[in-house]
């Protein structure tokens, strides 16, 4: 009996797409049909690809001087690649074409496919004037002078070279050495275009793709058009750790559905079956969904730093006189919170208590791993008496709520928010920095959590982004929670007479 699965079919529109609105016409059908007589017979969404990112204005001019193709791998981005580059040798009449990737050995590859594609149609291989594959150069030049260079990526690759259209395949290994060299090749050509391809986001690596990303999730958000780029990503929104059972908002990993939006070659090139023996292999790593599912790990630029609170906000705010917060805290009442990162390897252990009309929010404790959590929050237990202990019972740190709640750790029950309340905390963290209601030490853990910081929709309100490898907003989370642990509902509040009823 067939599995219901069998008759999927991949997405053939990306589930981001922006391009630039104004153009006449597109070379795209002509560049699909050459592929053809080529042998080479490309899917529609390939054809698409093609289609808006070869669209001319009524100057001739690309429309799109930027083509981002990001899509999870042996989907068949080097379809594209290939049909863009026979397009630009053989009908464009580009002089300079210029392939690159991180590796040699990822070039050399692609030289290859292309080679076999044009060996086998006679009407092109009789145009092609030399091909050199050697140990200095790479290339295939016609007897009218285009010419199709190979390299791998660094910071002098393509200096001196003037080049028409420049392929960046593995875009999410591209920092700014490699833009630095290619991209000025550029500078003197009349009609210029640029194409990017990979797969998604590997974090530090991933520096130009990440920036294009922004472009388009900017367009996107605003409903204005990047005038200059065409974006395409086939992905999915994953769950985050706060939905519900039965969340519809977002695209679960095990869900066939997910893998057809994030892989529109599902059933031509990639099988149900392999993704979900693949899906079963990876297991929860994460791994599965960054390279099946499109999820990646983008970072942030310099210019993106301080994006929900300003740092000269946040450091206007930061006190000197310990001894006065130290008479506050005695005081009390203090609660405390723990956090940890997705990835477990930071836990931090915050605290917050009334200071001077306002709320002092401080990093107790900042540590890698979580070995060291319990026995801490003992020592601290002992030492402050807090009203409460507060842990998001969706985080990572959830796991140590059992063994805190046992008689031999706190012996108390864990305050666990609930994702309204999470929300509700965050708003009055921002509600108290934007008022001046909150003060600090301006500790180096807390301040590099809110530089990296970003917002995450949360139904209509928001919360942290916690899926940022490259930041730990761990103190930031436990300070927001501890600073909600101030007002929230503990079991020593409620009224026994409450439970008669």
């Amino acid at each position: 009996m067939p599995d219901e699965h069998d008759a999927l079919r991949g997405a053939q529109t990306p589930r981001l797409f922006t391009a630039p609105p104004a153009f006449l016409s597109s070379a795209g059908q002509e560049a699909v049909e050459l592929a053809a007589m080529a042998g080479l017979d490309l899917f529609p969404w390939q054809q698409h690809v093609l289609d808006v990112g070869m669209r001319e204005r009524t100057d001739g001019k690309w429309a799109a001087f930027e083509c981002c193709v990001n899509v999870p791998r042996q989907n068949g981005k080097g379809g594209i690649i290939e049909a863009r580059e026979l397009a630009g040798l053989f009908l464009l009449r580009e002089y300079l074409i210029i392939h690159s990737a991180h590796e040699f050995k990822t070039s050399r590859v692609a030289f290859q496919r292309v080679l076999s594609l044009i060996d086998g149609c006679a009407d092109l291989r009789k145009r092609v004037k030399k091909v050199l594959n050697n140990t200095t150069e790479t290339s295939i030049t016609l007897k009218t002078g285009q010419s199709l260079q190979f390299l791998a990526r660094s910071g002098g690759s393509g200096r001196g070279f003037t080049g028409d259209c420049n392929i960046l395949d593995e875009d999410m290994i591209l920092g700014d050495n490699a833009m630095g060299a290619l991209m000025p090749t550029m500078s003197a050509i009349e009609n210029p275009q640029l194409w990017y391809l990979g797969s998604a986001g590997i974090g530090a690596p991933s520096v130009q793709l990440a920036r294009l990303r922004r472009r388009a999730l900017n367009a996107l958000e605003s409903g204005t058009p990047d005038p200059s780029l065409a974006y395409f990503e086939w992905s999915v929104n994953p769950h985050l750790d706060e939905c519900a059972q039965g969340c519809t908002e977002h695209d679960s990993s095990d869900d066939a559905a997910s893998w057809a939006k994030s892989n529109p070659s599902l059933g031509y090139l990639i099988s149900p079956e392999f993704i979900r023996n693949e899906r079963a292999s990876l297991g929860t790593s994460g791994v599965f969904e960054r390279e099946r599912l499109g999820v990646g790990d983008y970072p942030s630029d310099e210019a993106d730093t301080w994006q929900v609170i300003a740092e000269e906000a946040w450091r206007a705010l930061a006190v000197t006189n310990l001894e006065s917060v130290a008479k506050a805290r005695q005081a009390g009442p203090v609660a405390l919170s723990i956090d940890m990162t997705p990835e477990r390897s930071h836990t931090a252990i915050s605290a917050a208590f009334p200071y001077e009309g306002g709320v002092h929010v401080t990093v107790v404790d900042h540590r890698p791993g979580g070995g060291w959590v319990v026995e801490r929050a003992k020592e601290l237990h002992e030492k402050y008496g807090p009203r409460c202990w507060v842990i998001d019972p969706a985080s990572p740190a959830a796991s140590f709520i059992p063994e805190l709640e046992r008689p031999e750790a706190l012996g108390v029950e864990v305050v666990k928010p609930k994702a309204r309340e999470m929300a509700a905390a965050c708003g009055q963290f921002y509600d108290a920095v934007t008022t001046q209601t909150l003060t600090h030490f301006d500790e180096a853990p807390m301040a590099s959590a809110l530089a990296g910081a970003q917002k995450r929709s949360l139904g209509d309100a928001w919360a942290w982004a916690r899926r940022i490898p490259s930041v730990d907003i761990s103190p930031l989370v436990a300070g927001t929670l501890a600073k909600w642990g101030l007002g929230a509902e503990t079991e020593d509040d409620v009224d026994p007479l409450d439970n008669i009823w």
